[in-house]
């Protein structure tokens, strides 16, 4: 199978993750894709193959002979894609040969390249987009369909000295769950990489903190004709919560280090409102103090209406892990390695956002992060490249190999 014809299967399945879910995994559709994954890893020859209760899919490529003392590597990829936009019926559209020019979808829009100037980089390259009715799913059936077709080369050419390599799939990571029950000793591996990146080249040890907040406001519903000092409008005090955090502080104003708090749900009437907000920031201090005020909006508000009518809950959900890479600057410069080896120019920034590898590297499996060439993430938008992830593959080989040789050298 070929890497686009995998990406295609991959993509077919509808594996959208469900943040208001209780079970795990949050939707049991990705669990049809999570099988199919453990069958075609069989398939491939595989050893140790596993599908666990929880869904995660592990299995291992067996170290070429001479290199079996190599610390174990591993390679990890997520196959929920994101509640923000449908994942199903998925109607790829390959376009050949990219003329850098706007980007029809089907008949449900435009992608503009005045919107979206990165577009210019791929002219010339195979572009697989939506039809502008759906996510595409890249994010990250294409660090998937990458691992899968990194495992077979590798098991087809055993010319290539490796060491023993564990690769892994999860469910949830689109819910900030997706490594609520993965098991590091289980799996095995000393270091790993997630693929879960964006833009040929993107590697990643830096990440936001993360915490979500939940603001719950119990209004009084009074007949407007009569409601003068009776009613409390609790849309109306939604409003005046969020007109209490910085107005510059909004995903749409901010890049690079710079954190956010992002309101992503309000919803509500007179009696009741609720608020579902995500707070970020590189820094910890900076993070703190993003939470207190959320803290301080709150108790502003209860002492001027004198009664509890707010409550906020906040609730961390991953730290930066560059603590955790930083000790092991190995990791990144195997990888940057790797990438020039397979013609790529690696491209070292902070993630404005979160991967599984990011709550897994405190839990004693480091865990940057690697490109997997696809663009604008969670929206009818998205789309990859097929040159870009092809240079993947090959920048995961490299990796594989690198690390047995260097490695093998130390043990």
């Amino acid at each position: 199978m070929t890497l686009l014809d995998r990406f295609l299967h991959y993509v077919s399945f509808d594996t959208q993750s469900d943040p208001f879910s209780k079970s795990f995994p949050s939707s049991s559709k990705q669990l049809l894709l999570l099988k199919a994954l453990e069958e075609e890893m069989i398939e491939l020859g595989l050893v140790d193959v596993t599908l666990d209760e929880y869904g995660y899919v592990m299995g291992s490529i067996p170290a070429t002979v001479g290199f079996e003392k190599a610390p174990v590597l591993g390679f990890i990829a997520h196959v929920d894609t994101s509640p923000d936009t449908s994942g199903s019926k998925i109607k790829p559209q390959i376009i050949k040969n990219y003329d850098g020019k706007d980007i029809q979808l089907g008949k449900n829009g435009v992608m503009k390249v005045e919107e979206f100037p990165e577009l210019k980089y791929f002219q010339g390259h195979t572009l697989i987009t939506t039809d502008g009715t759906t996510l595409l799913g890249a994010d990250d059936k294409a660090g998937v369909a990458e691992i899968m077709t990194m495992a077979e080369y590798l098991l087809q050419n055993p010319q290539i000295a490796h060491g023993k390599i564990r690769i892994a799939f999860t469910p949830d990571e689109e819910v900030g769950r997706g490594v609520d029950y993965f098991d590091v000793a289980t799996f095995g591996a000393e270091f790993a990489y997630t693929v879960d990146g964006g833009f040929e080249g993107e590697l990643e040890y830096e990440n936001f903190n993360a915490a979500k907040a939940f603001v719950a406001i119990r209004g009084r519903n009074i007949h407007p004709g009569s409601a003068k000092g009776k009613m409390i409008n609790a849309l109306q005090v939604a409003q005046d919560f969020h007109a209490l955090l910085p107005n510059l502080m909004r995903p749409e104003l901010t890049e690079g280090y710079q954190g956010f708090m992002h309101l992503h749900l309000l919803s509500g009437d007179v009696e009741k409102a609720e608020m579902h907000y995500i707070i970020r920031d590189h820094d910890k201090t900076l993070f703190e103090e993003k939470k207190q005020l959320f803290r301080d909006a709150q108790k502003h508000l209860n002492d001027l209406y004198g009664k509890e009518i707010i409550s906020c809950s906040i609730e961390d959900q991953y730290y930066n892990m560059k603590e955790k890479v930083e000790p092991h600057p190995d990791l990144i410069e195997l990888a940057s390695s790797a990438m020039k080896l397979a013609s790529v120019t690696p491209i070292i920034k902070p993630i404005r956002g979160g991967t599984d590898g990011c709550r897994l590297s405190y839990m004693g499996l480091p865990c940057p992060n690697l490109f997997a060439g696809g663009m604008n993430f969670h929206g009818r938008y998205e789309y990859c490249s097929l040159q870009s992830m092809h240079k993947a593959v090959k920048t995961l080989i490299y990796i594989a190999s690198l690390w047995g040789k260097k490695r093998n050298l130390k043990h």
